[in-house]
């Protein structure tokens, strides 16, 4: 029998982020990564929910998932502007310039300069 005015105690839901990698299926050759944001009780639950999806994803799409999920809890309580929503640290001896080549900057990504007149363009 529980106490008068005490609620039932429930597990706390927090946020995390969760990455996960597909493989473009012909004619593509062509890699993904995603990252979406999942309210869970744990991190294994966060992931179960974001593999969940992804297996949907795969399904909807000419891509299959690779069965990577990397997830990252969210420090903050409520998702805002600024909030880390992901992070994964990789130990390297790589030099800057060749770290953010091998791993980021290969010359395969599909990305596209900003353009000059857009107003969040950053000038070097």
């Amino acid at each position: 029998m529980r106490k008068r005015g005490k609620k039932p105690r429930k597990s706390k839901a927090d946020w995390y982020a969760v990455r996960c990698v597909f493989r473009w299926r012909e004619p593509y050759d062509s890699y993904e990564e995603r990252i979406t944001v999942w309210r869970a009780t744990s991190l294994e639950e966060a992931v179960e929910l974001a593999e969940q999806e992804a297996a949907e994803y795969g399904e909807a799409g000419p891509y299959e998932y690779l069965n990577l999920a990397q997830a990252y809890h969210l420090a903050d309580e409520a998702i805002q502007t600024g909030a880390e929503v992901f992070s994964l640290l990789r130990d390297s001896d790589l030099a800057p310039r060749d770290y953010l080549d091998a791993f980021f900057d290969t010359g395969t990504e599909r990305q596209a300069p900003w353009a000059e007149d857009e107003p969040h363009a950053q000038r070097k």
